[in-house]
C-alpha cells in the first residue's frame, strides 16, 4: 500500500520495451548522419515514462533531451539528469531563474522572453542558455521574419552584457510529414536566411536545428547540427500514409494489455453497452476488459477499436465506457477470465498497432499513446540503466 492508502494493483498495463527505444534511437542516429540527436521526451515521453525513457535514450547515444514544458525540464534536473536539455513552453512569471540555475536551455521568440531570461540570469548568477526560435512558416511559435532582426539584435546586446548565451537557433516544420510538399524547401530557405541574420550579428550558436521525426526521416536537408525526433523514438511513423514503422526500421515500444475480467456466451442479436449501439451478429462469446475512456481509450473508437485475444483479431462491441470495454469474439472463442488481451503493440508481433487505433478513432498515433491515462501502470522491460 502506498502513501495515499491505495493498493498498487491494476488489471491492465502498458509494457514499455526499452530494447525497442534503444533500437529506435540508434536508427535515428544512423539516419541523422553527422547531426546530433535530441531525444524529445515531452508529455511524459509520449506516455511512456519520462525519466526511464530519458535515461535509456541518453545511454543509446542521444546527446540532448527536449521537453515542451518548463516543469518537465525542472523535474528531469531534480531527478539527476545532467544532459543538455531544451524546453520551450512557458509564460511570463515562469520560474526562469530556477531553469537558468539548473543549466536548462530555454527557447526565446519574443523580447519579453529575452528580458525575463536576462533578469533570471542575474538572479541565478550565470548566463541564460538560449535557443532563439524563428517562425519559418509554421505560424505557431517563433518570431516572424519581420520581427527576427530585432529579436536577434536584442539577444546580441544581452550576450554582450553577459546575461544571455545564444546556444542555438531553431524552428519547426509544418509539413515535414509530406515528403512531396514544397513547404519544407521554403522553410529551409527561410531558416537559412534567419541564420544569416544571426551570423551578421556576431552570434555563434553551437546548434542549429529544424528537423523533428519527419524531417529526420524524410528531409536530410533539414538535419543541420541537431535533429529532434519524438514519435519515431517510440516506434510510430510520423507519416503512416507514407511509410509504416516497419518500413522505417522502427519498433513500437509500448504494448497495451488488459486482463479479461469476465466472459459470457450470448445469442445472436444481443445488445451491448450504453445506448444499445451494437448487437451481436451471431451467437458467440463476449469478453469484458478493464480499460475505458478514463484510461485514455478513445470513445470515438466504439465498435471499431481492434483487440487481439484468444488467437484472433476482434473489435470493441458498442460504446467505450469510462472503465470498461466489451469485445465480441464471435463463435468458438476459448477466452476466459485471466487471459490477456492486447489492444496495441508492435506490428511485428501480429497485434493491432497504435496506428490501427488511430484509424479507428479518426486521429493520429501520437494521440493514442500520449493520452493513455496515468492510472494505467507502465511496466518497463529490457532496462539497462537505473530507471
Amino acid at each position: 500500500m502506498g502513501d495515499s492508502g491505495t493498493v498498487s494493483y491494476y488489471p491492465a498495463r502498458a509494457v514499455v520495451d526499452h530494447a525497442a527505444i534503444r533500437a529506435n534511437v540508434e536508427r535515428m542516429r544512423a539516419v541523422a548522419g553527422r547531426a546530433e540527436v535530441m531525444a524529445v521526451v515531452k508529455a511524459d515521453a509520449y506516455g511512456h515514462g519520462i525519466l526511464p525513457v530519458a535515461r535509456t535514450a541518453l545511454a543509446a547515444g542521444a546527446t540532448w533531451l527536449g521537453v515542451a514544458q518548463l516543469g518537465e525540464a525542472l523535474g528531469l534536473r531534480a531527478a539527476g539528469v545532467t544532459a543538455p536539455l531544451l524546453t520551450w513552453i512557458y509564460a511570463p512569471g515562469a520560474p526562469l531563474a530556477d531553469a537558468v540555475a539548473a543549466g536548462i536551455d530555454v527557447s526565446a521568440a519574443a523580447p519579453w522572453a529575452l528580458e525575463g531570461l536576462a533578469a533570471a540570469a542575474v538572479r541565478a548568477g550565470r548566463p541564460a542558455r538560449v535557443h532563439l526560435k524563428a517562425d519559418t512558416g509554421m505560424g505557431r511559435g517563433g518570431a516572424r521574419p519581420e520581427a527576427w532582426d530585432g529579436l536577434v539584435d536584442h539577444a546580441a546586446r544581452l550576450a554582450a552584457e553577459g546575461t544571455v548565451d545564444v546556444v542555438g537557433v531553431w524552428s519547426h516544420l509544418a509539413r515535414g510529414d509530406e515528403p512531396e510538399a514544397s513547404t519544407t524547401a521554403e522553410q529551409v530557405a527561410t531558416f537559412r536566411a534567419a541564420l544569416a541574420v544571426v551570423d551578421r550579428a556576431g552570434l555563434r550558436p553551437a546548434v542549429r536545428h529544424l528537423a523533428a521525426s519527419s524531417g529526420t526521416l524524410f528531409h536530410p536537408e533539414t538535419h543541420f547540427d541537431l535533429v529532434r525526433p519524438g514519435i519515431a523514438l517510440y516506434g510510430l511513423s510520423p507519416a503512416p500514409d507514407v511509410a509504416s514503422p516497419v518500413d522505417l526500421g522502427l519498433r513500437a515500444a509500448m504494448r497495451l494489455e488488459a486482463d479479461v475480467i469476465l466472459t459470457k456466451d450470448v445469442p445472436a442479436g444481443t445488445r451491448v453497452g450504453y445506448g444499445h449501439t451494437y448487437a451481436t451478429p451471431e451467437a458467440g462469446r463476449l469478453a469484458l476488459l478493464p480499460l475505458g475512456y478514463g484510461d485514455g481509450i478513445p470513445r470515438h473508437a466504439g465498435s471499431a477499436g481492434p483487440v487481439q485475444l484468444a488467437g484472433r483479431r476482434a473489435r470493441i462491441a458498442g460504446r467505450v465506457s469510462m472503465d470498461q470495454v466489451v469485445v465480441d469474439l464471435g463463435p468458438g472463442a476459448e477466452a476466459a477470465p485471466g487471459d490477456v488481451a492486447v489492444l496495441f503493440g508492435d506490428a511485428r508481433d501480429g497485434v493491432p498497432t497504435a496506428e490501427d487505433w488511430a484509424a479507428a478513432a479518426g486521429t493520429i498515433g501520437y494521440e493514442i499513446v500520449t493520452r493513455l491515462g496515468t492510472r494505467v501502470p507502465r511496466t518497463h522491460v529490457s532496462l539497462e540503466v537505473t530507471p
